[in-house]
């Protein structure tokens, strides 16, 4: 009777650490992301097609994905959860998120012309509230008023984190630099919560066949855009023109990143993506700290003691079902 009663408290324990795992692999490949993306710039431009890389990104991770199962095949034999063979009525769902990747992914790269990494990081944190707001409306999940409490402090204390204590202005950012960062907000936090509603649809599915499909539709929608934005380019210039070992880098950074991201809404939930990506930004301003002579000031030390409060506040306050 006991190691029966034990069974349950070791496949929490398992089902812990391995959330812990994927939250702490996606919150290291995050904190590198804008870093590289930065370096991959030659004279303050991409001397590559940004179509390209993110089409090469969506094929990473559709032959991991396919890799996995392989693998899982060999040990475990075909079964109808991780079976690739499917309908129509399950594929259906992955065209929408798909393509707001796509949009937010491209986004991404064309925000850094209007503002800096800095600037770039604060208005990124626009995403915590729109995850926030989405994941209650889609999942018809209710937040308690302390996670809503947590989510303004994360937001407070990431974007006082990064303020700049030498100028009287927070932003210094144009018109169009709000305009895609309010946008990429949106499209993060309906992709996301969207993604985590479609993979626990149907919890017993293998998360890498859900993950092969998704990627699929993400390569077909990429090659559309590599058709109409960069055809020209590609076809005189070839695929990979102006491609270099950061550039290389910051591709398998972003496949792991998006296997990472759905492992943890598989395994945990979107909120919990939303942490590690706040943690990850604080990462990289230490990290840049070494890399390109980033000052850290009071005010980063506050903003972070302000988002480690938040976290806590969070880790003690489930959402209500």
């Amino acid at each position: 009777m006991a190691a029966i009663g034990a069974m349950p408290e070791i496949n929490g324990f398992r089902q812990q650490s391995r959330r812990s795992f994927v939250t702490l692999i996606l919150t290291i490949l995050t904190s590198s992301q804008s870093i590289l993306i930065v370096w991959s710039k030659r004279a303050g431009k991409y001397e590559y097609s940004v179509t390209t890389a993110n089409f090469l990104v969506e094929a990473l991770k559709c032959a991991l994905s396919l890799a996995a199962l392989v693998r899982i095949w060999r040990k475990d034999g075909v079964t109808d959860d991780n079976r690739l063979s499917t309908t129509w009525d399950e594929v259906k769902v992955y065209p929408i998120p798909a393509a707001l990747y796509l949009v937010k992914n491209l986004l991404q790269y064309y925000i850094f012309a209007y503002v800096d990494a800095p600037g770039y990081q604060i208005l990124k944190n626009l995403n915590i509230i729109s995850t926030g707001v989405l994941y209650q409306i889609i999942l018809k999940r209710k937040l308690t008023e302390i996670q809503w409490a947590a989510f303004i402090l994360l937001c407070a204390g990431c974007t006082t984190a990064q303020l700049n204590p030498s100028s009287d202005h927070v932003l210094q950012t144009p018109l169009q630099g709000w305009v895609m960062a309010i946008v990429m907000a949106l499209l993060s936090g309906f992709a996301g919560v969207y993604t985590e509603a479609i993979i626990k649809k149907r919890p017993s599915r293998n998360i890498n066949v859900q993950n092969f499909w998704l990627y699929v539709f993400g390569m077909i929608f990429n090659a559309f855009a590599i058709m109409t934005q960069d055809f020209d380019a590609v076809m005189n210039d070839g695929f990979f023109h102006g491609y270099s070992l950061i550039t290389v880098l910051m591709i398998l950074n972003h496949a792991l990143s998006g296997i990472a991201v759905s492992m943890v809404m598989k395994y945990a939930d979107n909120i919990v993506k939303v942490y590690s990506t706040s943690v990850a930004m604080l990462l990289t301003a230490i990290v840049s700290v070494f890399l390109f002579g980033f000052h850290l000031s009071l005010a980063f030390f506050l903003g972070s003691i302000v988002v480690s409060v938040a976290i806590y506040l969070h880790s003690t306050s489930k959402a209500r079902r």
